[in-house]
């Protein structure tokens, strides 16, 4: 079982940064890949970044390569999003989440944070 803690979001101008956290308990979370959604309003939630359990893989969403960066430290159990250039398009929940697989799609992710709100004002 792996329990998992959003934080950091926040109300941002266009072209700042935010940092998100997001921390993990359960003995075999460093086995799993982490993976970052967003839900916008009216809007499913979708795929922003994962990592790999052993953090040699990334994926990306193309409309956040280049400004995201997903990272993880095995030895806290965090797993961080470094956004920076936000645009206000990027405002919504973000969700971390852990997954026996490496993928981007949700459907494969069985544990879920409560989210942390991200603004971006233009």
């Amino acid at each position: 079982q792996v329990q998992l803690v959003e934080s950091g979001g926040g109300l941002v101008q266009a072209g700042g940064s935010l940092r998100l956290s997001c921390a993990a308990s359960g003995r075999t979370f460093n086995d799993y890949t982490v993976g970052w959604f967003r839900q916008a309003p009216g809007k499913e939630r979708e795929f922003v970044a994962a990592m790999s359990w052993s953090a040699s893989s990334t994926l990306y969403a193309d409309s956040v390569k280049g400004r995201f960066t997903i990272a993880r430290d095995h030895a806290n159990n965090t797993v961080y999003l470094q956004m920076n250039s936000l645009k206000p398009e990027d405002t919504g929940v973000f969700y971390c989440a852990a997954s026996a697989i490496f993928s981007r799609m949700k459907l494969m992710y069985n544990y879920w944070g409560p989210g942390t709100q991200v603004t971006v004002s233009s």
